[in-house]
């Protein structure tokens, strides 16, 4: 399997009409997501997904479903996700599959179920479009993970129907998706309850569920649909969305890959990989946006602030699925700084709107995407960037950022610039809650107003250094040697460290939910995924469905 996940490509790129695994129905303010998984539709050979358990393929096909209800369904204020199975609602992630994957793959398919199910509640919170599950039979492990991630939770009281998340006794790994840190978070469980039932492989149903918050509502299975339909059009009647809006098409993503150039509209990214280098180059907007809110509409997809979340986002997903020895990622931009001010601003007036709000929102989770992906951040500011506002939260994400100070000897460009504008001032926060700008500066809160009052000032490298806004400013003279020096030296490293030391200095300050997915629970089945207790010859991930016991190593470290 490990020697599969490195020969194919992973294509993150989908939409409905080749969805093997959900069905998608939306029917005025309520739309339903059906799971339906395919068994003989796993994303590679080897494993059959039985019992509607998912892979990476369905959980793909879940997040296009998830984007394209925002933008495409403005009436749609409440969805229900449901099982099209008879008597099963989900098992979980397919444990053969998992057994076969190599640990990188299995770190980075719990990363993305982990954004995907945040990308649920997002909606919920952010984009007043609502998540309702409706639990029709056993509900197991990621499956109860992906209820956990909606809104209401109403399960059928017919004596069969449980939710379980049996990782331990099972398995010997953790609930992945987040499942720990929901229960005690989000759902208020209390702490020996979730003990208890964390080490249930049976699973708990009927009215218990409902007392220990671990489901809101159980209901005969003959009144089952009805009542989540009612459910679903309460909840609908609190959304703002709008109820007779037309969407807007996520329309394909053109992409061409040829040799070790990945190439997109306003994006090209090159993969030097005698380096272990993807130096990726963001286009600015070629023209001012829109004139109006309906010529924004209009635009659609092709709007430069969409269309570059979304060719971003992408790009993204398909170095961390399918360059997994590709671990610096170096940022480049070119454009004008005014054009991007200007779809800044478009974004700032508009910011009531529906599908500006969505844009937005699209934007922040696709930065968010870049701080959780496990690669050094390297940004390289020189003439002809364009890193203002929006794209200057690239350079911002950075580990270490690099001004050139003046211009190159002979060059005719003027000397790089840096323009804050209002979108980097809470736009687009980060795991922790705080903007980018305010990570940077914990013990200096005030140094974050200070810069309020620069938007729009074209700051040089020896303002932005002075600011705290970049790390280094060489001359023409150091340029080339400090940064050939600097990408060198990070590629010398051990990954591992370097994984952990990011993660661990990225995000400073509160800690939330979503960064105690990202970062405590996710070092901790890191570490769990490589443990001869779940992995071994004789461990329970290893040894699961073949009638075998499995053998503990009984010392804890």
């Amino acid at each position: 399997m490990a020697d599969e996940a490195s020969r194919i490509m992973v294509d993150f790129r989908t939409e409905p009409a080749k969805y093997k695994h959900w069905k998608l129905s939306a029917n005025g303010p309520v739309a339903t997501l059906t799971m339906d998984v395919k068994e003989d539709g796993g994303l590679r050979p080897g494993y059959e997904l039985k019992l509607n358990s998912y892979d990476l393929g369905v959980d793909i096909e879940l997040y296009d479903a998830i984007q394209r209800l925002r933008f495409e369904h403005p009436e749609v204020g409440a969805v229900i996700l449901t099982s099209g199975k008879e008597r099963i609602f989900c098992a979980g992630a397919n444990i053969r599959m998992l057994n076969q994957s190599s640990h990188g793959w299995k770190v980075n398919f719990c990363k993305f179920t982990n954004e995907t199910r945040n990308a649920i509640e997002e909606a919920t919170a952010e984009s007043r479009q609502g998540y309702l599950c409706a639990v029709n039979g056993p509900c197991a492990g990621g499956g109860y993970e992906l209820a956990l991630a909606c809104d209401w939770i109403i399960m059928a009281d017919d004596g069969s129907t449980t939710v379980a998340l049996p990782e331990v006794p099972l398995l010997a790994v953790l609930p992945g998706t987040g499942g720990l840190t929901r229960l005690v978070d989000k759902r208020k469980v209390r702490r020996d309850r979730a003990d208890f039932f964390c080490t249930l492989e049976e699973g708990i149903k009927g009215q218990r569920a409902v007392e220990w918050r671990l489901v809101d509502e159980v209901v005969p299975r003959s009144k089952l649909d009805e009542t989540v339909q009612r459910r679903a059009a309460e909840l609908a009647a609190r959304s703002d969305r709008p109820k007779s809006a037309p969407g807007v098409a996520l329309t394909p993503l053109p992409r061409t890959i040829e040799g070790d150039r990945i190439s997109y509209s306003s994006i090209a990214c090159v993969v030097d990989r005698s380096r272990g280098v993807a130096e990726i180059t963001v286009q600015g907007p070629a023209a001012p946006p829109p004139a109006s809110l309906e010529a924004i509409h209009a635009a659609g997809a092709q709007f430069w602030p969409l269309r570059v979340a979304r060719e971003l986002d992408d790009l993204f997903l398909h170095l961390r699925a399918n360059e997994e020895e590709i671990g610096i990622w170096v940022f480049k931009t070119q454009g004008s700084v005014e054009l991007v001010e200007a779809h800044d601003r478009a974004l700032q007036d508009h910011a009531a709107d529906w599908l500006v709000r969505e844009i937005r929102l699209c934007l922040k989770r696709t930065l968010k995407r870049l701080d959780v992906s496990s690669r050094s951040i390297f940004a390289l500011i020189e003439p002809g960037s364009c890193f203002t506002g929006t794209l200057l939260e690239l350079a911002l994400a950075a580990d270490r950022s690099y001004m050139l100070d003046g211009t190159r000897e002979g060059g005719a460009e003027k000397p790089a610039t840096l323009r804050l504008t209002g979108m980097n001032f809470g736009a687009y926060p980060m795991v922790n809650g705080l903007s980018r700008l305010a990570s940077r500066f914990l013990d200096e809160p005030g140094r974050v107003d200070e810069l309020k009052r620069r938007i729009g000032e074209d700051l040089d490298a020896r303002a932005a250094g002075e600011a705290g806004l970049v790390t280094f400013t060489p001359d023409d003279i150091d340029w080339e040697d400090e940064v050939r020096v600097g990408i060198e030296a990070r590629a010398a490293f051990s990954p591992d460290a370097l994984t952990g030391m990011e993660a661990s200095l990225r995000f400073g300050g509160p800690e939330t939910m979503e960064s105690k997915i990202f970062s405590r629970l996710s070092a901790w089945q890191n570490w769990i995924f490589q443990r001869p207790n779940a992995v071994g010859d004789k461990g329970a991930l290893r040894v699961y469905g073949t009638g075998q016991r499995s053998e503990f190593d009984r010392r804890r470290v």
